[in-house]
């Protein structure tokens, strides 16, 4: 393991256990202990770095309180523009940032403009409530505007300060203003969360150990028969599950010893969103609580899922509610396949200005496009048996897709990943336009014949 791993290793182990600590502390004193630890991580092993999170929470404070109609779009430019200056900061004299300071700033850059638009929205129903003389519920929303230091607290936060998952300010506040934090499941529903991370780290060294991925980037790796090369991505994307299954599941842990995200299983949860429906626990049966709201991952449909855009679904799920709310439905262009290019590109350079992540996320929509050809052509006219069969072999090639798209995220240049595509032919790419070509002449073939149809019958 790296020395940066073992960090996260050793923030995590430490905060699961500090979390039930702070289930005996009164709500002011919760929040003040929270911001001073994460603030004491945050300087601890950024450093001087620690200035670029607090630079991005002053422009985004400044944004909300004095243009809050526009602060959703506003803070969006301001955290993405401040990330590439962040990225590119050799270029003005300053040093290179540590992976540390990177993750932190990810992870700010989504709650600034979640938060952002959450004012936005308490504002807009503010001043509905006071114009219509009635007072609107709107399901997760602020129940008050929240306060410079409250903005800071919920920035510094130690929960997830590093390594998720994404949580709303609202879903921050209802934790700092629990009333009876003691009383909510901790132990059970954490041991459970904690019960195979150590399967998948076992797994992540042992795989990682046979199959490093710099051995792709040698002149020995060329040597090897065409199915070694192609069978390299399958152990790589393997490594790579095992390494953020563990990573994300002792997170998720963090918080449940915490208490974050416990809410009532009626309140239909979302990961990252948190409540979707007004709940009303009925006084005369027991309250059972979930913790969806802080959950990130989904171990088993991201393994076992049959399509493409269902894998995404199940992956870094918190991200994902947040690409969902404020980039999609946001993008420039109209069409299911164009704005989930744009989506996938703005995660991209969210991720870093690599190529390397542009090549992956941006062959997904091809991907998609090509699961979409043949399901509305070929499996629609399978009987059940046909269909079963279908799904299996589209689910085997939806992780070999992943595979594939692995290999730039972690490969990270342009050439290196154009270089181990080419060792492989570039086989997924041709596969897929290879699908949407024959969907498209499927189409056309089913369209000519019902036009001969209707024509006999005319006849």
């Amino acid at each position: 393991m790296s020395p940066e791993e073992l960090t996260y290793l050793g923030i995590l182990a430490i905060c699961i256990p500090v979390g039930f600590l702070f289930r005996y502390l009164s709500p002011p004193v919760k929040q003040g202990a929270a911001l001073l630890l994460g603030l004491s991580i945050t300087i601890a092993i950024c450093g001087i770095y620690t200035l670029h999170s607090l630079i991005t929470i002053l422009g985004t404070w400044a944004i909300i309180k004095f243009n809050w109609r526009s602060a959703p779009h506003l803070s969006l430019g301001w955290t993405f523009l401040y990330l590439l200056f962040f990225r590119l900061g050799t270029l003005f004299g300053l040093p290179p940032s540590s992976p540390f300071a990177n993750a932190v700033q990810l992870l700010l850059t989504l709650k600034m403009v979640s938060l952002a638009n959450e004012v936005q929205s308490f504002r807009l129903m503010k001043k509905q409530d006071v114009s219509s003389f009635s007072k609107s519920s709107v399901i997760g929303g602020l129940s008050q505007e929240p306060s410079f230091y409250d903005i800071i607290s919920y920035s510094y936060c130690y929960i997830g300060m590093m390594t998720g998952p994404f949580f709303r300010y609202q879903t921050y506040a209802d934790w700092i203003q629990q009333p009876n934090p003691t009383s909510l499941p901790g132990c059970e529903p954490c041991l459970r969360r904690l019960q195979f991370v150590p399967m998948y780290g076992a797994l992540f060294l042992f795989v990682n150990f046979y199959f490093p991925l710099a051995y792709v980037r040698t002149d020995q790796f060329l040597e090897h028969h065409f199915f070694f090369r192609l069978f390299y991505m399958t152990a790589v994307f393997f490594v790579f599950r095992m390494r953020f299954y563990a990573a994300w599941c002792g997170a998720e842990a963090g918080c449940i010893s915490a208490g974050l995200g416990c809410y009532p299983e009626g309140a239909m949860s979302k990961p990252g969103g948190g409540p979707t429906v007004q709940h009303s626990p009925d006084p005369d049966s027991p309250v059972v609580y979930d913790f969806k709201t802080i959950q990130n991952i989904d171990c088993y449909n991201t393994e076992f899922c049959v399509k493409v855009r269902h894998g995404m679904r199940y992956w870094n799920m918190s991200v994902q509610w947040w690409l969902h709310h404020y980039i999609y439905p946001n993008s420039p262009f109209k069409g299911y396949t164009l704005k989930a290019a744009w989506t996938m590109f703005i995660s991209a350079y969210w991720h870093g200005l690599h190529p390397g992540y542009y090549l992956s996320f941006l062959t997904i929509p091809l991907c998609m496009g090509a699961e979409s050809a043949l399901e509305s052509t070929v499996r629609a006219r399978l009987g059940p048996a046909g269909q079963n069969i279908f799904d299996w072999v589209h689910w085997f090639f939806k992780m070999r897709a992943y595979d594939y798209m692995c290999m730039g995220f972690v490969l990270l240049g342009f050439w290196d990943t154009i270089h181990y595509w080419t060792t492989i032919y570039f086989c997924i790419h041709v596969i897929a336009l290879g699908c949407i070509l024959l969907g498209k002449a499927l189409m056309v073939k089913k369209v000519k014949k019902d036009e001969k149809l209707k024509e006999e019958v005319r006849e």
